[in-house]
């Protein structure tokens, strides 16, 4: 994307907004249905579970506000909507159901807010905005999957509520390379860093 970035950047795009404390961590539908390439997952997403652990570990160890979500809806389906017309499959995500449920590698702990939505965005009519700003979050550190779809979304939505974004790009995973590594490069121009697991600690150090 060398002529791309060449572009964006004539243009102004793709300025840095760097990790300003207080930081907060939102880890998006790494759950058993996007974990299992037969159902919503591949690509690299698993790769980018056993990365977000040590991500996880670190946020726990410096106790930061983690928040996790999770795609539910309604048992009898009332809540149906243009995404899962989009994608019908969504449909089985529900509040009981294992693809549903959060990887056992990182179950959410006590004091950890867990979203339920059915869109993309983690935000939309969700209570995570007003969790985060109850604690005092300026960084908002974003994993999860998939890239080109409920993380982007979400990252979007949390600039959007005037959170500094910061993608950690071994940590977000998509089914297919390719809108992976275009989101990537889209998010990093118009709405949040995006940095390594390793870069992350060289900042914060």
């Amino acid at each position: 994307m060398h002529e791309e970035s060449e572009v964006y950047e004539r243009q102004g795009f793709g300025s840095g907004l760097g990790v300003q404390a207080p930081v907060g961590l939102l880890i998006v539908d790494f759950v058993n249905g996007f974990a299992d390439p037969a159902v919503f997952g591949g690509g690299n997403i698993p790769p980018a579970i056993a990365r977000t652990v040590d991500l996880l570990a670190e946020a726990r160890a410096r106790k930061w506000p983690v928040a996790h979500s999770r795609i539910v809806y309604a048992d009898d389906d009332s809540d149906a909507n243009v995404f899962s017309t989009k994608v019908p499959g969504m449909l089985t995500l529900k509040e009981h159901s294992p693809a549903s449920a959060i990887v056992n590698e990182l179950a959410p702990r006590a004091g950890e807010l867990v979203v339920r939505k059915n869109v993309p965005s983690a935000f939309f009519g969700t209570t995570l905005a007003p969790w985060l700003t109850q604690h005092g979050v300026r960084t908002l550190l974003v994993a999860g999957c998939v890239t080109s779809g409920c993380v982007r979304a979400s990252v979007v939505d949390a600039m959007c509520w005037g959170f500094r974004p910061v993608v950690l790009e071994d940590c977000v995973g998509d089914r297919a390379i390719g809108p992976h590594e275009a989101s990537l490069f889209d998010m990093r121009q118009k709405y949040a860093d995006v940095l390594t697991l390793q870069a992350l600690r060289e900042q914060l150090a």
